[in-house]
C-alpha cells in the first residue's frame, strides 16, 4: 500500500486481492451455468460496482448485453437513504433475463428501486448479485440472489467501494477509519 494512503487513514483489512479474485471466479462458474442458453442483460450499478462488474462479466461464459445505472445515495459514510439516479440505463430489459450487479446491499433501498423499474418492462427473469452483503442494515426487503461475501456494519472501501469518491483503486476490500 503506498505510504501516502497510510498516512492518511486507518486500514484494517477484510478481503485481500486473492480472496476477492477467488470469489468473483466462484460467482461467474455459478452465473454461467445458471444463465446458460439464456439472453442475459448485465446491468452495472455504478459507481461502486464497476470493478466488481468488469471482473465478474469476464467470469462469466455466457454471451450477454452490457448496461449501467448511476446511481447515488451516501454522504460521507452513512446512507442517506434518498437514492438519487443519475444515469438511466438504455437497454430494453423486456422479454431478458436481467442480472442487476451491485458493489453492496446495506439497506436495500437502491436495489428495491431499480428492480421495480426493470419489472415494469417484463423482463423475463431479474436477478441480483453483490459482491457485499450487509443484512443487518436492512430497511427494506430485498431478494439477493448472488451473494460475494455477507460483511458486518462496517464502512468499507476499496475494489470499487470509496468515501468521497477516494480509495476505489485499492485492490483489497477494507474497514474504512478516517482520522478526521
Amino acid at each position: 500500500m503506498p505510504k501516502k494512503l497510510k498516512k492518511m487513514n486507518h486500514w484494517t483489512p477484510l478481503f485481500t486481492q486473492e480472496e476477492i479474485q477467488t470469489r468473483v471466479k466462484e460467482l461467474g462458474r455459478e452465473l454461467s451455468r445458471d444463465f446458460a442458453n439464456k439472453d442475459v442483460l448485465a446491468l452495472g450499478v455504478l459507481k461502486g460496482a464497476c470493478i466488481f462488474f468488469s471482473d465478474l462479466i469476464r467470469s462469466i461464459e455466457t454471451p450477454l448485453t452490457v448496461d449501467f445505472f448511476i446511481t447515488s445515495s451516501y454522504e460521507k459514510t452513512k446512507s442517506s437513504g434518498n437514492l438519487k439516479v443519475h444515469y438511466e440505463k438504455q437497454e430494453t430489459a423486456k422479454d431478458k433475463n436481467v442480472l442487476i450487479i451491485d458493489d453492496i446491499v446495506d439497506t436495500g433501498l437502491t436495489l428495491k428501486l431499480l428492480r421495480e423499474q426493470i419489472l415494469k418492462e417484463n423482463p423475463r427473469s431479474v436477478k441480483i448479485c453483490t459482491l457485499l452483503d450487509k443484512k443487518e442494515k436492512r430497511k427494506v426487503e430485498v431478494e439477493v440472489d448472488y451473494v460475494g461475501f455477507e460483511i458486518p456494519d462496517l464502512f468499507v472501501v476499496g475494489y470499487g467501494l470509496d468515501y468521497e469518491n477516494k480509495f476505489r483503486n485499492l485492490p483489497f476490500i477494507a474497514e474504512f477509519i478516517s482520522k478526521q
